[in-house]
């Protein structure tokens, strides 16, 4: 049987969302998916699952990765199981053993066709900063920007990157997929008070291709560019003509559709 999860977790403790292997073991690094598996494994097979008897373990499969310092309100997460799960209990006894930081709020049957990653349809990210000269106590990790920005100048400049493009010039390269070609249906800058807000969805994200839209559109508005400078980098196919990878700090993975 087949469950899917919705979970949420701040990712300034964890080195990123998925395990990491190196030689074919795992890196003795905190994820999230190293904590869920734990408390999964747990209430469903019993007593305390180290790395020793992994293989024991329920395995979860993500619906995209995300990196150190990422959030996540929205995160979808499969696994399967025999055993039948009643959700109400499932979620209160989780949530117990999770750390503070990670949280299940939703359990659900799925079909055994549903597939977190590969069923999704689209990925909605936001990114938050704060636009304030001067530091407050109460700002954390979020970038502060101390020049003032022009979210109608931002807005512009995003438009650029609507609809299918080739990211090559927004990509890490960490990014294991060959297809750079992504599909963004949603780009949007607003303000709030002092916090600004980057919006973006699309079917697929490249490694820290938010990130670096996010440092681009700063360097635009930082240097005074034409906004057209954002189409420039687009078109370039070069990472180096484009801005920054900003701070993961207040980059937030929103919500999957399906």
């Amino acid at each position: 049987m087949r469950y899917a999860l919705d979970v949420q977790y701040r990712g300034k403790n964890y080195a990123g969302s998925q395990i990491q292997f190196q030689n074919g073991r795992p890196i003795d690094e905190p994820t999230i998916q190293g904590e869920l598996e734990e408390a999964i494994s747990t209430l469903i097979i019993g007593g305390k699952n180290t790395a020793k008897n992994r293989s024991r373990q329920v395995k979860t499969i993500f619906s995209g990765r995300t990196d150190k310092g990422v959030n996540a309100l929205g995160q979808v997460v499969h696994f399967d199981t025999d055993k039948e799960i009643v959700a109400s209990n499932f979620i209160y006894h989780i949530n117990e053993i999770l750390p503070p930081d990670i949280s299940v709020d939703n359990l659900r049957i799925v079909p055994d066709s549903f597939h977190a990653q590969k069923s999704a349809k689209s990925r909605y990210y936001r990114y938050e900063l704060i636009n304030r000269r001067y530091k407050q106590a109460f700002d954390g990790d979020i970038l502060r920007v101390k020049y003032e920005l022009d979210v109608e100048r931002m807005q512009s400049a995003l438009n650029f990157l609507k609809g299918e493009h080739d990211f090559s010039s927004f990509k890490s390269s960490g990014t294991l997929n060959p297809s750079k070609v992504c599909i963004l249906n949603r780009t949007e800058v607003e303000k709030q008070g002092d916090r600004v807000f980057i919006h973006l969805e699309g079917n697929r994200f490249l490694y820290n291709m938010v990130r670096t839209i996010v440092g681009t559109l700063l360097e635009i508005e930082g240097h005074r560019l034409p906004v057209e400078h954002m189409k420039e980098v687009l078109e370039a196919y070069d990472r180096r003509k484009a801005g920054q990878t900003v701070s993961p700090y207040g980059l937030t993975l929103m919500q999957v559709r399906y």
